[in-house]
């Protein structure tokens, strides 16, 4: 079985393990996120590809879910010793090793869909990760602080700020003249099912989906699409989800989710058993739903939760 995931970080990342150990043997390729990416002390940083590859990898930090595990931050130390930021961002010693790596490597002039590709072989995460594109797109939020309007990125508003303000808008910078990356329009047309897993819907997936022709081969893959909501009586299960589905017009719920996505391209939809009451609703938007354990406390349970998105699909395909 072929499978395409879209995934963002942590939530998308903690699903491919759960995707993995449900579906050992299945051809698993995931289009990341790349919309978070951000350039810091003159290094290219891909936070939800580097999540993706430490998780698979065994080298994540599993209490924070992103970064290295045993990390130190001598040089983080040091840099803001001389004064030079952003200090809010912390980059560990093991980290930036990545990121020099990938830096020198697009400084060389390879795309980043193949630095990606030499980066994973070192890390052998059982998967295929390929960037959403190999053009430069970075998401940003515009914000009101002291009665003045300003842009900023989304690292910004979501690690400095920690979304303490109201996002007015959300803007995929460059995505509008972006390329899928090689492969990623491949993968969907080969692909028997096409999988969004409980990421964030507007900065990952949405993000993802507003790369020129990434949302149009997915509405017209013959291949099941299925989702999983972020969403958990009425709240996100992780970050701040909810702020950025304000900016773009949608209720923090697990119906309203699967709307936003709607069947043009859900064909089925999770929800959590206690939002079980969003069945009908979903459904009534003509996209097939259940109500099943969402919540992500350990592999056995995510597994389970792949279980059933695999099951969805099966009655889908009917």
């Amino acid at each position: 079985m072929r499978i395409v995931v879209l995934a963002g970080g942590i939530g998308g990342a903690r699903f491919l393990r759960g995707l993995k150990q449900a579906a050992p043997d299945a051809e698993i390729t995931v289009i990341g996120n790349t919309g978070d990416d951000i350039h810091l002390f003159g290094l290219k940083v891909c936070p939800d590809l580097d999540t993706v590859m430490y998780t698979l990898g065994g080298g994540i930090n599993e209490e924070q879910g992103w970064g290295r595990r045993d990390e130190s931050f001598t040089v983080k130390e040091e840099l803001a010793a001389y004064g030079v930021g952003p200090e809010w961002f912390g980059l560990g010693d093991r980290d930036f090793a990545t990121h020099i790596v990938r830096t020198q490597m697009l400084g060389a002039g390879y795309p980043l869909s193949a630095v990606t590709e030499a980066l994973c072989d070192r890390w052998r995460p059982g998967v295929r990760l390929i960037p959403m594109s190999d053009d430069r797109v970075e998401t940003h939020v515009a914000i009101e602080v002291d009665g003045e309007r300003r842009a900023v990125h989304f690292q910004e508003y979501w690690v400095k700020l920690r979304a303490s303000v109201d996002a007015l808008a959300v803007v995929p910078v460059g995505a509008e003249s972006a390329k899928p990356a090689p492969g990623v329009l491949e993968a969907l047309a080969e692909a028997d099912l096409i999988l969004f897993p409980p990421s964030n819907p507007v900065v990952s997936i949405g993000t993802i989906l507003a790369v020129p022709g990434i949302r149009e081969a997915v509405a017209a893959a013959g291949a099941p699409v299925v989702g999983l909501s972020p969403i958990v009586g009425d709240a996100p299960v992780r970050g701040m989800a909810d702020k950025v589905l304000a900016a773009v017009g949608v209720e923090s719920t697990a119906a309203a989710v699967a709307r936003h996505y709607g069947a043009g391209l859900l064909d089925g939809w999770l929800v959590d058993t206690v939002d079980a009451d969003a069945v009908a609703d979903v459904e009534a938007a003509g996209i097939r739903c259940r109500a099943v354990p969402l919540m992500m406390t350990d592999p056995d349970a995510t597994a389970a939760m792949a279980r059933e998105a695999l099951a969805l699909a099966g009655e889908v395909r009917g």
